[in-house]
Formats: structure tokens, C-alpha cells, sequence
């Protein structure tokens, strides 16, 4: 890369930092509740220790809404967004194809059945209501590995395989998932919302439980940005070069899934953000993934910020899923992707 590059890359990486910082400055200040933004930042001082106790003039619903209810969800969105857009790179790279995105191996599909199950039995109450974030997490990740399995052959696993094994193991587990739901009565309306994606109701605590497995697969995916930009040269080709490409690939899937399975067990599934973000970054910044993964990562996490914001605000006090917002956002962008590789294909 040369010095126009670099500097290239290092301004749209500071400028989607700021953007991301500002992001947060704003949708704190942003709700139903109507508090002056002046006191949504001096309660947000007070809490860090930087505005005096003896100053504090407002109601303690007012300080519950913004560091209770606000400020976690808001890291939430970001944390998600973010998990959803690096493992978007991830399945896109190894897969090689600009069309893969976060739920392409089921991923979605075990997490989901995973949540149906346990809202269909009425075990949401159990281990502190963290139930469907721990059944969800666990059968996506047993959905990569099923999927994996499948895939395998005495001479690796090739790419078109993987894709297959996915639609397979997909439409075994979308047949469950339509069988739970016809068996759930009333709580069919819990399911399908669920499955929309949602922040709401969310705490501190759910943050922290994305953010080290955000940690942990985001290293493995940079540690491995060489070996990702010569596998999109074809899988002879990287072998040739000295990659070790099942290797390379099984912990570039885990990581993903990893990253993918802890946001969709806190967050519901959210769909097309780990598709179009890494695609429009890409655009942006080039296919080198030592540049395009911390870039898609910031733009992920304002991206999510912003939906979740205006799904909370745009019909309040009513609140719209935020995978409803993001779908309309991605669907018109996944046409016009879709054009230009049948444009490209042709």
C-alpha cells in the first residue's frame, strides 16, 4: 500500500470513529421520555465521577432512564452492530462471495429454534432470565459445527459444499422452528418478535456478554487478514502460497459464528447489516481485510446505533423491531448488489 493509501484509510478510519463517538453523544440524548439534553449529560457526568453530588438537581427516574435504560442499550446496538458487520467480512471472505453474510451457515436458524424452544416451554424465568441468550448462543454455534461436519470430505471442505451444507441444515431447522411456532399459542406474538430483533428491555449485563466474544473473534479474524486476502484468490492458489486453507477457514467460521451467535442470543436475529456494511466498506476502502475489518466494524456499530434509535423514536411511545429498520435499509441495497454481480457474472 502506498502513502496516498495509507492516508486514505486512516482518514476514513478517524472520521468513522468521530462519527461513531458523535453517534452515541446523540442517541443518548434522544427518547420518548422528553429530559433536557443539558441533564441527560450532567447525569451522565455524575455518574463517572465528573459533575459534584451537591449539584445534582434532577429526579431519580430522570438518572434511571439514562444510565439504566439509555446508555446500555445504546452499547448494546453498538456492540452488535459491530459483531455483525466483522463477521460479515468474515463469512464473505472465506466464502469469497459478496452475497454471504452472518446467517449464511444457519447461524440464525439454531439461535432462533433455540429461543422458540425455550419461550415455547415457558423457561425464560430460568438462570435469571438469561435462558434464551444461553440456548441460543449454544445451538448456533452447534449449527456451525453440524454444518461443518456435513461439509467435510476426504479432500477438505470446498466452498460450494460449506453453501450447501448450510441451505440443508437451514431448511431442517426453518422446518422446527415453523413446527414450534404452530404449536405456541399465545406465545407465537413473543417468537415472531424475537425473531424481528429488538433491544428493548436490555441491561448492562447483556453488553458484557457480547463484548468478549466480540474481543476474541475479532483478534482471530485480524491475526488472520494475510491469510483472508490470498484465499480470495482461490483455494489452489492459497495453497500454493503456502496457506494452511481448512485451517485458516474452520477458525475464520468459528470466529464469525462466535461473533454472530453471541449478538443474535442478546439481540434477536437482525438481518443485512452483516451483508451490506462490509460490502459498502469494501467499496470504500478496498479488499485489503488489515483495513476493510476495523472500518467495517466502526461503520457496523453506528449503523446499528442509528436504527436502533429510530426504532425507538419514530412512532413513540410504540417501539419497532429494529431488524424491521435495518431490512428496510439493507432489502434496496441487496437489489442493487445483486444487479451488479448478474451485471459483473454476464
Amino acid at each position: 500500500m502506498n502513502v496516498k493509501q495509507r492516508r486514505f484509510f486512516w482518514v476514513w478510519l478517524t472520521g468513522l470513529a468521530g462519527l461513531l463517538l458523535l453517534s452515541v453523544v446523540c442517541s443518548v440524548s434522544i427518547g420518548s421520555a422528553q429530559l433536557p439534553v443539558a441533564a441527560v449529560w450532567r447525569i451522565l457526568l455524575h455518574k463517572i465521577g465528573l459533575y459534584s453530588p451537591t449539584l445534582v438537581d434532577w429526579p431519580a427516574s430522570a438518572e434511571a432512564i439514562v444510565w439504566n435504560v439509555r446508555l446500555p442499550r445504546i452499547l448494546l446496538a453498538m456492540l452488535v452492530g459491530a459483531a455483525l458487520a466483522a463477521a460479515g467480512v468474515g463469512f464473505q471472505a472465506v466464502l469469497r462471495n459478496p452475497l454471504a453474510d452472518p446467517y449464511v451457515l444457519g447461524v440464525s436458524s439454531g439461535a432462533a429454534l433455540g429461543a422458540a424452544v425455550v419461550i415455547v416451554f415457558g423457561w425464560q424465568g430460568l438462570f435469571g432470565g438469561w435462558m434464551i441468550p444461553a440456548i441460543a448462543f449454544g445451538l448456533g454455534l452447534l449449527t456451525l459445527f453440524a454444518v461443518y461436519r456435513l461439509a467435510s470430505g476426504g479432500y477438505g471442505v470446498a466452498v460450494e459444499t460449506l453453501l450447501l451444507s448450510g441451505v440443508v441444515v437451514q431448511a431442517f431447522l426453518g422446518a422446527l422452528l415453523s413446527f414450534f411456532l404452530s404449536i405456541s399459542d399465545e406465545r407465537m406474538q413473543q417468537i415472531i418478535y424475537w425473531l424481528m430483533g429488538s433491544f428493548a428491555l436490555r441491561d448492562w449485563a447483556s453488553a458484557w456478554v457480547v463484548l468478549p466474544f466480540l474481543l476474541t473473534g475479532w483478534l482471530v479474524l485480524y491475526v488472520n487478514w494475510q491469510s483472508l486476502n490470498i484465499l480470495s484468490l482461490g483455494d489452489a492458489q492459497a495453497a500454493h502460497l503456502g496457506v494452511s486453507v481448512d485451517r485458516v477457514r474452520l477458525a475464520v467460521l468459528v470466529a464469525s459464528t462466535l461473533i454472530t451467535a453471541a449478538a443474535v442470543s442478546v439481540s434477536g436475529t437482525i438481518g443485512f447489516v452483516g451483508l451490506v456494511v462490509p460490502h459498502m466498506m469494501r467499496l470504500l476502502v478496498g479488499a485489503d481485510h488489515r483495513h476493510l475489518l476495523p472500518v467495517a466494524t466502526l461503520a457496523g456499530a453506528t449503523l446499528m446505533i442509528w436504527a436502533d434509535t429510530a426504532a425507538r423514536t419514530v412512532f413513540s411511545p410504540r417501539e419497532l423491531p429494529v431488524g424491521v429498520i435495518t431490512a428496510l435499509l439493507g432489502a434496496p441495497f441487496f437489489g442493487y448488489l445483486l444487479r451488479r454481480v448478474r451485471r459483473q457474472g454476464r
